[in-house]
């Protein structure tokens, strides 16, 4: 009845008007740009699925993030063992520690939604297993103060809900930062959806040139000599044979070409504007590196002079992107896991063992150490180390 009460009604009359420009504006315009839909699903599928430099980002961050050393400490020790260590090294039967959370920070980055499941309980009280769920089949159901009370996993007609209100809620909810959105995340595909658009539109226009719709190098055009522009039947025939037999194939390449009396060859070449795609595919891929992080020089895209050099590049890579998208998931993770232990200790990043920051590091604990004016309390508490067990 709704869509019944919005539905414009059909006019008793036919009325058949048209425009004496018309004609003039549909074939000087270029037409309304044609944009993919916005929803996580379809973004996912044209993105990442069928875009190689979203696809390059994404796995780029999530691969390198799971790689990301981590340690488990409380304020007084940094453990060597600990259940938490145990669980993420093993966190399923189904999965490595780096596979799920590559799975956990690439859910994070195609849709702005990452959820961890606790499932079961073992002899510690923490969790048994940790699985990561698919963000598009999680759906919030929030309470009537807004916050999430439950979340409903979806798979076709089969529901599960999770409760949130029970001591040690089942589900973490990580999400990336959205203005307009009080319950899920803003991905990047969200930023740079209109460059993913751009990009793939130049593939398939490069893809088109180069099959059905590509120009030809050049035209024979015939000049008859009683000024008629037609070849015989026989004549026409005899030309394509010539052309199949003798000019085509790499084994034929270079040979010069013999035109008879009437024939003439009229060179064709790209347009400025069909050659223009190249620099918007161009455009377009440093735009999605930009909305993910990603400096354009680590993917190969040329023309990139923002970094001096590789290394510095991936420095950049690492101290921009990858180690804050991990901070936070840790911090959070840090939040919720604890609840199970009653027990409080924080997972955070083993800078100290990050390749891209050896040089950091060095610098920053060679300048530490040679500050005699602090005692080794500060100096243990300035490199994110814990306490003296005498402290």
């Amino acid at each position: 009845m709704v869509l019944q009460f919005f539905r414009t009604p059909k006019s008793e009359t036919n009325e058949a008007k048209a425009s004496a420009a018309a004609q003039v504006v549909a074939f000087h315009g270029a037409g309304r740009a044609a944009w993919s839909s916005r929803d996580s699903v379809t973004l996912t599928r044209i993105g990442f699925l069928k875009n190689p430099v979203t696809f390059r980002c994404v796995k780029l961050i999530s691969e390198a993030a799971a790689a990301v050393p981590i340690v488990v400490q409380d304020e007084k020790s940094r453990y060597d063992q600990h259940p938490v260590l145990s669980l993420l090294a093993a966190p399923n039967p189904g999965q490595a520690g780096p596979a799920l959370l590559e799975s956990f920070y690439g859910y994070l980055l195609l849709s702005g939604d990452a959820f961890l499941e606790a499932a079961g309980e073992d002899s510690s009280g923490g969790p048994r297993e940790l699985y990561a769920l698919r963000s598009d089949r999680m759906r919030v159901i929030p309470g009537d103060d807004g916050w999430p009370v439950a979340y409903e996993y979806v798979l076709g007609a089969n529901k599960h809900t999770f409760d949130m209100r029970q001591e040690c809620p089942p589900i973490l909810h990580v999400k990336s930062f959205h203005p307009q959105d009080d319950h899920y995340g803003l991905s990047p595909l969200q930023a740079a959806a209109s460059a993913i658009d751009v990009h793939n539109s130049a593939s398939t226009w490069s893809k088109a040139l180069l099959d059905n719709a590509a120009r030809p190098s050049g035209a024979i055009v015939y000049r008859g000599a009683d000024g008629q522009g037609a070849l015989a039947a026989d004549q026409y025939a005899r030309l394509l044979d010539e052309l199949e037999t003798y000019h085509q194939g790499a084994r034929n390449a270079g040979r010069p070409m013999l035109l008879e009396g009437g024939l003439d060859w009229k060179q064709m070449g790209f347009s400025p504007s069909d050659m223009e795609f190249h620099n918007t595919k161009a455009a377009a891929a440093r735009d999605i590196a930009l909305a993910f992080g990603v400096p354009p020089m680590l993917l190969g895209l040329p023309g990139d002079n923002t970094y001096a050099n590789y290394q510095e590049a991936h420095r950049a890579f690492y101290r921009l992107s990858v180690l804050p998208l991990v901070s936070k998931a840790m911090a959070s993770i840090s939040a919720w896991l604890p609840q199970f232990y009653r027990a409080g200790f924080q997972i955070k990043v083993d800078f100290d063992n990050v390749p891209a920051l050896n040089e950091e590091r060095e610098t920053l604990w060679r300048r530490i150490s040679d500050a005699d004016f602090l005692s080794d309390a500060e100096k243990r508490h300035m490199l994110g180390l814990p306490k003296l067990r005498d402290d």
